[in-house]
Parts: structure tokens; C-alpha cells; sequence
């Protein structure tokens, strides 16, 4: 599933509420650092030069978005940037969260500017300091063990590890949403489980020791490019929750 418009939407979230989605990804084919097994577009492809909508092209399109909502008084909870890959790759990434704050200032100042990332370009201050102005950095990190997060996100950095993730966000100082997709099945002849008591403990050690201001878990929700996949069940989701919020974590499950 690829979104084909700049701004599209709103959609209602069953994480966020009524979003406007911003797509400033290749309108076409997935760009990402990932190939998670579970991604809703799908596998990634090669392509020698992806086109990316210029930053002029996607403040355009934004604020013709949100006057066209204005004007039929349809309010937003939140503009969200995801969509075909990972946002942070966009070369003008900051100056588009500059216009995008300001955009959302004049139209519907309400709105929340949310970006779900999946973390592998916190190494880079330009995106840094682009997520520090947004209102909701909801942040990666899928498995806490380095066998585990290659077989569920297969990067395509094959030398990125978990301790540099969680490295980098701990830049945040906890000021983010930790996001985690729990999945059981295998692909490529590896068995892929972070539902297991040994992967769980590595998972909370590193939720502890980030002490994220939320965490959000979820499940498989659409069809996926691994079809041997297995959603995870809302009472496990709970148990699985269960410990963290023991601690006093905010925990959303979405199953």
C-alpha cells in the first residue's frame, strides 16, 4: 500500500486520532532504511535516482490542504509525517518541518506535528533538530537484541546495532514515544519472535534505560510482504504491557 498524494488524508489514527497524513517520500516505491517484514508498502526497490517532492512542492501542498479544511471546518488532531519509508531521509527535512510548524501556526493551531521515525537517522543533527520542534517524536526501536532487530527491520546499514540506536535516542532525554511492532513468524528460513521471555527482557532493559515520556506497542494490522506472520493478541499485547506500567511507564497498546 503506497500513499500517492503529498497531503492526503485526514484518516483516523487508532494511535492519533484525525490525521493528516504528509507523504515527502517517493510518491511511487518505499524509500527506507528498513525493510521491515511487516511494511504496509511493501518490500524496498531499487532505484539508481528516487524523485522526492520538493520542499516547495509539499508547503504547497500542505497549505492548500489545510485551507481547503479550514474552510469546510474539518479540525485536526495531528499532521503526521510517515508514508512510503522513512521521512527523515528527505535532504530538506528540517526546512520542511520549519514551514510545516508554521503552516499548522496559521491554520489550525491546534494540531499536534507528529513524525513516526524509525530512528536510523538520529545520527544526523539536521534531524535532530528537526524532530526537537515537533510536537510527538514517535521513535523506533522493534527489538532490543541485535539478531532480532535485523531479522524483524533487515536495515539496510547490515553494520547498524541496537546499542546505536538506543544511543541515539537517548538524545532525547525521554522526550519521545518508543514504538514497538510485536510479531511472531519466520522469513527467509529464520524464526522471527520478540514476544519471548529472552527478548522481552532485553526490550525492557532498554525501555527502562531510555524511560521514553510513552510507549506505544502494536500489532500486525494490514497485509504484510512476509505472508508468514502472525498477529499477536490483544491479552497478550496486555501481559506484555503489563510490567511497564507497573513502573509507572505510559503504555498504549494497539491491537
Amino acid at each position: 500500500m503506497l500513499f500517492k498524494e503529498i497531503a492526503y488524508g485526514p484518516i483516523h489514527s487508532r494511535r492519533l486520532g484525525t490525521s493528516l497524513g504528509m507523504e515527502i517520500m517517493p510518491l511511487d516505491h518505499k524509500l527506507c532504511t528498513f525493510d521491515c517484514v511487516y511494511c504496509e508498502c511493501g518490500w524496498n526497490q531499487p532505484v539508481s535516482h528516487p524523485t522526492l517532492p520538493t520542499r516547495d512542492e509539499i508547503r504547497t501542498a500542505l497549505e492548500a490542504k489545510l485551507q481547503a479544511l479550514t474552510a469546510e471546518g474539518t479540525n485536526l488532531d495531528v499532521i503526521t509525517f510517515s508514508g512510503n519509508g522513512e521521512p527523515t531521509l528527505h535532504p530538506d527535512f528540517l526546512p520542511i518541518i520549519k514551514d510545516t510548524c508554521a503552516l499548522r501556526d496559521q491554520y489550525c493551531p491546534q494540531a499536534k506535528v507528529s513524525v513516526l521515525s524509525n530512528s536510523t537517522q538520529l545520527g544526523r543533527a539536521d534531524v535532530v533538530e528537526a524532530l526537537r520542534m515537533c510536537d510527538n517524536r514517535i521513535l523506533k526501536l522493534d527489538a532490543a537484541t541485535d539478531t532480532m532487530m535485523r531479522r524483524i527491520d533487515q536495515p539496510v546499514n547490515k553494520a547498524l546495532d541496537v546499542r546505536t540506536l538506543i544511543g541515539w535516542l537517548q538524545q532525547f532525554d525521554g522526550d519521545f514515544t518508543l514504538q514497538t511492532c510485536f510479531l511472531r513468524g519466520e522469513h527467509a528460513g529464520a524464526v522471527i519472535d520478540n514476544t519471548t521471555g529472552a527478548e522481552l527482557r532485553q526490550w525492557y532493559q532498554a525501555v527502562e534505560e531510555l524511560r521514553p515520556k510513552q510507549v506505544m506497542i502494536y500489532v500486525i494490522d494490514r497485509q504484510t510482504p512476509e505472508e508468514h506472520l502472525e498477529k499477536i493478541t490483544r491479552e497478550e499485547m496486555e501481559r506484555i504491557a503489563a510490567p511497564l506500567r507497573e513502573k509507572g511507564i505510559d503504555v498504549i497498546v494497539s491491537a
